[in-house]
């Protein structure tokens, strides 16, 4: 399956048109030498080398943004193979599309000096027609952002010129109107943070005073929403259900905490909350196996109120 992935080039797309007229996609990350010697194919090899070099040049930084800013660097230099599509938001709303057509290369004393070549199409697509998912992925924090699973949708606009709908590009979607109520949910819990018993204890998490946990990327994907205990001491998974079944969405908040474990080596405690409208047998007894990850069940109050 095709790749697709949102890549911010250089702070709000500051590089863009720079990239649009050299034919290229490229970040920095203040890692100053030639990459092609040092990309394995396991993102995890990588991160073990590098953290340390651009911790060593952001000392106020924590574990989660080292791992996070190397995971980047490697999905863009290694992760993402030839042939991949990717999108460049222009600042106007608009993508900007791309296929790459490189491997990695090196443009030292450059902006953004590692890159990839990319042949740009003659195109635009305004984030107003992308669905509801689409778009709150798409605005995700972080240059990176992996969109494969709306691969039918993106494929749709830019090559058939259709329009957007609304979809749900998950085959492990077994209740679909649960999948569509719980599209709004996150935002939800998000705006209402303060005001949920949750907040007694957590706070979404933040990087520079600026709240980024609200679908957080990681090398494995993004995290509905990312939280850390008001003492720093544990990290909080949050997934949503979305009407999956209980085996994917347990294994996938297995695989966020697992990879949120590597990059915080010192954060003593990783927690999993997965919330849903109702738990089956098979989501209970998973959970009967790992002490650190709890289930929620969230209610929906309707009310009509006579106004006149």
């Amino acid at each position: 399956m095709t790749q697709y992935n949102r890549i911010m080039l250089g702070k709000a797309g500051c590089f863009l048109e720079d990239c649009l007229k050299g034919n290229y996609i490229g970040v920095d990350f203040d890692i100053k030498e030639d990459l092609s010697s040092n990309l394995p194919d396991d993102w995890k090899q990588f991160n073990k080398k590098y953290v340390p070099i651009w911790k060593a040049s952001h000392p106020d930084k924590g574990n989660v943004s080292a791992g996070l800013s190397c995971g980047f660097l490697w999905t863009t230099c290694k992760g993402l193979k030839k042939g991949a599509v990717v999108l460049s938001p222009n600042g106007n709303n608009e993508y900007h599309i791309g296929l790459i057509e490189s491997d990695y290369y090196y443009a030292p004393d450059e902006n953004l000096p590692h890159r990839r070549r990319v042949h740009w199409l003659d195109k635009k697509i305004s984030k107003s027609v992308f669905s509801e998912p689409l778009k709150r992925s798409i605005s995700s924090i972080g240059t990176c952002c992996d969109l494969s699973q709306y691969s039918s949708e993106l494929e749709e606009l830019i090559y058939q010129d259709k329009g957007s709908k609304i979809i749900t590009m998950d085959q492990d979607i077994e209740d679909p109107s649960e999948f569509a109520l719980e599209s709004h949910l996150e935002d939800f819990i998000v705006k209402n943070w303060d005001n949920l018993d949750i907040a007694k204890n957590y706070k979404i998490f933040q990087e520079n005073g600026e709240f980024v946990g609200q679908q957080y990327e990681t090398p494995v994907g993004k995290i509905d929403i990312l939280a850390e205990s008001l003492d720093k001491k544990t990290l909080l998974v949050i997934e949503l259900k979305r009407g999956r079944t209980s085996d994917v969405v347990v294994g996938q908040i297995l695989r966020y905490m697992g990879c949120i474990q590597e990059m915080t080596e010192n954060h003593p405690a990783i927690k999993g909350m997965i919330i849903g409208l109702n738990a089956d047998d098979k989501l209970k007894y998973a959970l009967k196996m790992t002490s650190n990850i709890d289930f929620y069940r969230y209610q929906i109050d309707f009310k009509l109120i006579k106004e006149y």
